[in-house]
């Protein structure tokens, strides 16, 4: 049975807590933090060897350095090196995808090589990447020495009768154990003092994993910022992917309106011409005809095959725009609404009426949500809400079903691609047990 009231949130943060010392992801950002410490402390090493005069070599040759600006090209591609190692450790322990900046142009010449050095954003962002590890490395210190000294202290109670039997009248120096705070050790001079540092051990191993968080968090954030193509690169290429998605999906729904008029409609109209063909034949040319029961039978088969006809290319209309959309998308989410297998609580809140194109999106996108729902969720209620904000229109299906729907699956993954088209976006949270709560979020004008 689970919690309810004023204290639920509380004993949920709780659990949470408990857990997050001993889970998979604590783990990973824990490795990626300790690859930022050692990232930093080997960049500030490099840095205190080139540019701290410690002899006159060392001068003379930073002089000549920064004279011939040959290091900062060689720093930019070292860098940029980095950037790519740093990407590839984010995505394999984090799961953190950052899509590469283009490659650097090479010059021809020396002088030309070192102008397309200068001139290098990805690797000047790089390098600033690489600069900005040494301050959260010290931060990140301070992470691992939490997880190390937290762990250590956890040790005290088991290991103090061991190493401090000596005989009694002998006094011995207090064992130093770690605090929170570096260069303030607690010093452990009895066996009672023991469960003190057994305490602190639990408060910092319970501490470690956020500010291990907060120092990956943190590198994500100079990850994704300097790392990754630039804004302007990207945008231009999130907009080439979405013209090649709308192009594959206005070119995957013209084969499917020519496949449903080849297998239904012109099948349709074939045979209701066979049949009136054959009907002329059984009337004859002239005179009375020599069979008129089967005439009438041939021309009612034909005026049921015209009908069948009809009903199938008003459906195909149907699938290219609903005409209930005439009325505007809150009057066809009624509709759909009105049609569910499972009872719908509908509330739409659009002042401002989305262009045709979207309207019909968002509305292909809640017909397929609560089919999806009525037939794999097991829900006894749904939820369907639309609202508009700023110039963008929030659709949201939710149901109290068994949970567990996979956003990679063929239904949500080409709903997906389908709101892509039109820089919309489509998220999906549904834990196992449920609910299932699938938001999609589109401009109201495209």
């Amino acid at each position: 049975m689970g919690t309810t009231g004023p204290a639920a949130p509380v004993i949920a943060l709780a659990r949470a807590a408990l857990r997050e010392p001993f889970g998979r992801r604590a783990r990973a950002e824990l490795l990626f933090c300790l690859a930022v410490v050692l990232v930093g402390l080997g960049v500030l090493a490099v840095a205190v060897a080139l540019l701290v005069p410690g002899t006159a070599d060392s001068v003379a040759r930073a002089v000549s350095i920064v004279a011939l600006l040959l290091p900062v090209v060689l720093a930019t591609d070292l860098a940029r090196r980095l950037g790519a190692f740093h990407r590839r450790l984010a995505e394999r322990l984090l799961g953190e995808r950052v899509a590469p900046p283009p490659p650097k142009r090479p010059g021809r010449g020396p002088a030309r090589r070192l102008v397309a050095g200068l001139r290098d954003g990805p690797g000047w962002r790089a390098l600033a990447f690489t600069l900005l590890q040494v301050p959260l490395a010290a931060v990140g210190q301070h992470a691992v020495f939490l997880w190390v000294g937290g762990l250590a202290n956890l040790t005290y109670p088991f290991w103090w009768g061991l190493f401090r039997n000596h005989p009694p009248g002998v006094r011995l120096s207090p064992v130093l154990a770690a605090t929170p705070f570096p260069g303030r050790p607690l010093h452990v001079g009895t066996y009672p003092g023991t469960f003190a540092a057994f305490g602190l051990g639990v408060v910092m191993v319970l501490a470690a994993p956020w500010v291990t968080r907060a120092v990956v968090g943190v590198d994500r954030w100079l990850l994704r910022g300097l790392l990754g193509q630039g804004r302007l690169a990207e945008r231009v290429r999130d907009l080439e992917q979405t013209r090649a998605l709308a192009v594959d999906d206005a070119a995957a729904l013209l084969r499917q309106v020519e496949r449903d008029l080849h297998d239904g409609a012109q099948i349709r109209l074939a045979t209701l011409a066979m049949h009136l063909g054959m009907a002329r034949e059984k009337l004859g040319e002239d005179g009375d005809p020599p069979d008129v029961a089967a005439a009438r039978e041939l021309v009612d088969s034909a005026h049921r095959g015209a009908k069948d006809a009809l009903a199938e290319l008003r459906r195909l209309a149907r699938g290219i725009h609903p005409p209930v959309l005439d009325n505007g998308l809150a009057d066809a989410l009624a509709t759909l609404a009105a049609g569910s297998a499972i009872p719908v609580e509908l509330a739409t809140d659009i002042p401002d009426r989305p262009t045709p194109a979207i309207e019909t999106i968002a509305y292909f996108c809640a017909a397929e949500l609560l089919a999806n729902a009525a037939k794999h969720s097991l829900a006894g209620r749904i939820g369907l809400r639309a609202v508009g904000r700023g110039g963008r229109l929030l659709l949201s299906v939710t149901d109290d079903g068994a949970g567990g729907a996979d956003p990679a699956g063929g239904g949500l993954s080409g709903l997906a691609q389908r709101v892509s088209t039109v820089d919309g976006r489509l998220r999906v949270a549904s834990p196992p047990g449920g609910p299932t709560r699938v938001t999609v979020e589109l401009p109201l004008r495209a």
